[in-house]
């Protein structure tokens, strides 16, 4: 949906091939932004290449945690606006390779602030990629803005320090920057096929019964990239009142891994059973969040039920995998 607010605005995107990042670009591109995307590996399946964004957007080769490459491309492009999501977003992985999840997301989270502190007189937001994880366990639900952070787990420590840095620019440096804390993440293009939605979708696909590696009891916000990519844009367009603050984006519905796992079976006709193999260690067992302060503040909210998000999803990989 084309918005008159991004015309012409030159944006970095870091993370740009990954779920969320082809969505933000997507709806950039269509708003006309002058959009440059921070890629390191050239995943060719992935929904920026399939959908041909490559195309109609400045590419740049490099890492996130190269911080002359950030440095360099943030001032010679002339960068107005930063939506930093590169990151290590699996929980498996981080719990089997936490350095490089670290190195990642932590890393790569102060450099992208602080190249953009060295040009700051031309930055006008920037938008820092949290989790609904960096608040860790906490006995009190739903999470608002108020919950204390405090991961314990490889990936979720990852995303409160990140979380924590870029709230440190902002009271040290008055970064314009923001922090987004977003509830479990779906729609086109996933390719990560060890979560639940794809590979639900995936397993149907072939004939197989879906795998769940919990006991299918874990509660979560599900939450449309769709619906995501807008809370972003809303957040960074309104940055000039809510500078340093952070915002939970999400829906209000919930569910359990199980109860989605059938959900997706149901709307795709399917008569399997899934296999639980519950196998699930280090993850947080029940965690959904209070959008009330994004609702009340930005105005904003999702428009996407589950439902409806996963028919559009289920479209996706009918069409293209």
């Amino acid at each position: 949906m084309y918005n008159q607010f991004w015309k012409n605005r030159s944006v970095l995107v870091t993370g740009g091939t990954g779920l969320l990042g082809s969505e933000l670009v997507k709806q950039l591109v269509e708003s006309e932004a002058n959009v440059v995307t921070a890629v390191r590996d050239n995943v060719s399946k992935s929904r920026f290449f399939i959908e041909n964004l490559h195309e109609k957007v400045t590419v740049v080769h490099g890492d996130v945690i190269d911080f002359p490459f950030l440095e360099r491309v943030i001032g010679e492009y002339e960068i107005d606006t930063v939506f930093h999501l590169a990151a290590q977003t699996i929980v498996r992985i981080a719990n089997n390779s936490p350095l490089s999840t670290f190195e990642s997301n932590m890393r790569g989270t102060w450099n992208v602030l602080e190249a953009a502190r060295l040009h700051s007189k031309k930055i006008r937001s920037v938008v820092v990629a949290s989790s609904d994880k960096a608040y860790g366990e906490s006995k009190t639900l739903p999470y608002d803005e108020e919950t204390p952070l405090k991961g314990k787990y490889p990936y979720d420590v990852s995303k409160t320090c990140t979380d924590l840095i870029a709230q440190s620019y902002w009271y040290t440096f008055k970064m314009p920057v923001n922090i987004t804390r977003c509830g479990n993440l779906f729609g086109p293009g996933d390719l990560n096929f060890s979560r639940i939605i794809p590979g639900t979708i995936l397993s149907v696909k072939r004939n197989e019964p879906p795998i769940i590696r919990s006991d299918g009891k874990f509660i979560r916000n599900y939450f449309y990239t769709k619906d995501a990519a807008s809370g972003y844009l809303t957040i960074s367009e309104n940055v000039e009142n809510h500078a340093g603050e952070a915002f939970n984006l999400g829906t209000e519905e919930r569910f359990s891994v199980i109860d989605i796992t059938k959900m997706i079976l149901k709307l795709m006709g399917s008569s399997l059973e899934p296999v639980i193999k519950n196998e699930a260690t280090n993850e947080i067992y029940e965690q959904y969040l209070n959008i009330n302060k994004a609702k009340e503040k930005l105005r904003w909210t999702a428009k996407y039920s589950t439902e409806e998000a996963l028919k559009e999803t289920i479209n996706w990989y009918t069409k293209y995998v």
